[in-house]
């Protein structure tokens, strides 16, 4: 069970020197916004993946005048992770105090989950937004996954290299293309199996949140439905020439999320949307406690946004249901205080100025 017991961030936006030792299973992180408490939840998320939902550049993440940033925890089974990064030198990332060449070893052990602002790309955003939902659910279950995702990404980048030549080497595409059709159908077979688990979960997930009717959830893998992968290369190859780059394979799938004929984002609200994002990503940790026994960790930032009341206690009570660890920011407290059962232990914290302070159990 990924479980953080201690955590220690050093400067990270405006948070210089922060102590936190949260609680097993809810923790409450309040205080008004720019005091800090989604900068928490960026610190947990940078050490599991490697990089923020805030930016895509390091510059904002490290505090003004620091050279580096600095994220520890120490999970409950004894698991120590930790990560600096740096302006000048990158990133040094250890597990149980051996360097990592990559973040596969770490993403296992901290299964995180965010539902955020941004959770409502997952319907409206890129299909890379939603290739990468799929693809966190078929990594965490299907650990050949990772490998053949490795293999097919250096292989398209040696075909689009390929494809940019003056003359094209025919040859060495045909070499690459062997080893890209293997990758990539396997990759596909993974995708298509998780989500054939994944549904049913999701369908019983759903309706105890919100009742969309007519809504479908299908696998778009990437080419021609009705031919493999090499001759859909070999039908897109002019066409690849053009743009110097390849139209066709895993990089290039979707999820398709529709009511009836529309996509959802444009036919439903934000609040349901949200509430049909949270159904989504609670049913992946659902179905990875069926296969694995492993429970993920929840990074939830303002909850109460666009929700009433009577829904945050449905999200708060589908989530304490997975006995995970969960950290959920708010401006005030007590807007949570009556989403969950009364056997339910939450800790309490409140940010102010970049400092952290325990306010105990309730």
């Amino acid at each position: 069970m990924a479980t953080i017991r201690r955590l220690d961030i050093l400067r990270v936006r405006n948070l210089s020197e922060v102590q936190v030792r949260p609680g097993n299973t809810v923790n409450i992180i309040s205080g008004n916004n720019g005091s800090g408490k989604t900068s928490l939840l960026e610190a947990i998320y940078m050490l599991g993946l490697g990089r923020s939902f805030r930016s895509q550049k390091l510059e904002p993440v490290i505090a003004t005048d620091s050279e580096d940033c600095v994220i520890f925890s120490e999970l409950q089974d004894g698991i120590t992770i930790g990560l600096n990064k740096s302006r000048k030198k990158g990133h040094t990332l250890k597990l149980l105090g051996e360097r990592q060449k990559s973040w596969v070893e770490t993403a296992r052990q901290l299964p995180i989950q965010i539902i955020n602002s941004d959770s409502f790309l997952l319907l409206e955003g890129s299909p890379k937004i939603r290739r990468r939902f799929l693809d966190w659910g078929v990594f965490h279950v299907e650990h050949e996954f990772a490998i053949a995702w490795r293999k097919a990404t250096k292989c398209l980048t040696q075909r689009n290299l390929l494809l940019k030549q003056r003359k094209l080497d025919r040859k060495q595409l045909s070499a690459w293309d062997e080893e890209f059709v293997a990758q990539g159908e396997m990759i596909d077979r993974y995708r298509q199996q998780y989500l054939k688990q994944f549904l049913p979960i999701l369908n019983t997930a759903l309706p105890r949140l919100i009742d969309i009717p007519g809504i479908t959830i299908q696998y778009e893998r990437g080419w021609d439905s009705d031919q493999g992968l090499k001759p859909s290369l070999a039908a897109s190859l002019e066409r690849d020439i053009k743009y110097g780059a390849t139209q066709v394979g895993p990089h290039r799938a979707d999820l398709s999320i529709k009511i009836g004929r529309h996509g959802a984002s444009e036919v439903l609200s934000r609040g349901q949307q949200k509430l049909l994002v949270s159904a989504m990503k609670i049913a992946q940790s659902q179905l990875l406690f069926s296969l694995t026994h492993e429970k993920g960790i929840y990074l939830i930032d303002d909850l109460p946004a666009e929700l009433d009341a009577g829904n945050r206690v449905l999200i708060c009570r589908l989530l304490e249901e997975l006995d995970c660890q969960i950290f959920i920011t708010c401006v005030d407290s007590a807007e949570l205080d009556k989403c969950w059962s009364a056997d339910v232990s939450s800790g309490k914290f409140h940010v102010e100025h970049g400092k952290i302070a325990a306010l105990g159990n309730s």
